[in-house]
């Protein structure tokens, strides 16, 4: 790993908020993804230490031991300076040591065992640190976001990861693959895969918590007389019956036709398809029923602005 400053390798202050970090992130990751510089090596080594930046900078308590110089930016235990500190905290004149020279009386075995206690080893060889995690965005279409679907994500490298989509993922949410970060340290367990989700926006489907929103054109005689007509879904094309005198604007629901719910089970737990009308003329004007409409007009008369106001 190149960097050596988290903050700076993301391009934010130290103060920055959790949201700023992650907004920068996803610019960053975007513009370097190597999908976008195929055999670039220096985006792909700036893809990679922002990525770890960002592991460390989101998760609060990495940040926090960041902060405090515990650990370094790829995240493992910054060497405790034993012996200066003992001498700061001794007696004035001592060297090193409240008590006057730390190896007095020890052995080399004795000096290691006891540095390895103090780093929280317990012996040598026991010291075992957890490996970064590796930061992704994968970007899905909106269908796979609502059922769920397998993926491959390209990496640095030209390593890819099977991902598993579970269904009614959200825009922006994270998933994590066990064991698919940086190795650890010290015979330390590796870290995770982190993989940030982007939604494409679908050309009808729009969604709102569990629930799916379309706009449906319907035809005049649809609207005055009612019938039958073909709505799309996430599942496939179903028939919904519009009520006579509809109008624009009309909502009509299709229950369990929705995003399946998190934590539900799979014959349930879904929320449903909101319809809204939206009544369409013919393309190019028909004498005909501009006839019958102004005839109807005449023996009907009807208002629907009300009465309106000048402004005083």
């Amino acid at each position: 790993m190149t960097m050596d400053d988290p903050y700076k390798t993301l391009g934010v202050a130290k103060g920055a908020t959790a949201d700023e970090i992650k907004k920068k992130y996803r610019k960053l990751a975007r513009e370097l993804h190597p999908d976008l510089h195929p055999g670039d090596k220096k985006a792909e080594a700036r893809f990679k230490d922002v990525s770890a930046a960002y592991g460390l900078l989101s998760d609060k308590d990495k940040r926090a031991a960041f902060d405090r110089g515990e650990i370094d930016a790829a995240g493992q235990p910054r060497q405790e300076r034993t012996f200066y500190r003992s001498h700061a905290d001794g007696a004035q004149g001592a060297k090193y040591h409240p008590g006057g020279d730390p190896f007095e009386g020890l052995s080399e075995d004795d000096l290691f065992a006891n540095l390895f206690r103090r780093a929280g080893g317990g012996q040598p060889g026991g010291m075992k640190f957890r490996g970064a995690d590796n930061h992704y965005s994968l970007t899905i279409d909106f269908i796979d976001a609502v059922k769920g679907g397998v993926k491959e994500l390209s990496l640095p490298g030209g390593k890819t990861l099977r991902v598993t989509i579970p269904p009614g993922c959200e825009d922006g949410q994270t998933l994590r693959l066990k064991g698919q970060g940086m190795p650890g340290a010290g015979g330390g367990p590796p870290g995770d895969a982190a993989i940030e989700l982007t939604v494409r926006p679908h050309p009808q489907f729009s969604r709102k918590g569990d629930d799916i929103h379309i706009e449906l054109p319907v035809t005049l005689p649809e609207a005055v007389l009612g019938g039958r007509v073909e709505v799309p879904t996430v599942d496939g094309p179903v028939t919904m019956t519009v009520p006579k005198g509809a109008n624009s604007g009309t909502v009509l629901r299709l229950r369990e036709k929705g995003v399946p719910r998190a934590g539900k089970p799979a014959d349930g737990g879904r929320g449903d398809q909101y319809v809204t009308l939206k009544v369409m003329l013919p393309a190019k004007p028909d004498p005909a029923l501009e006839e019958a409409v102004a005839a109807w007009a005449t023996a009907h008369p009807y208002e629907v602005r009300g009465k309106q106001r000048a402004p005083s």
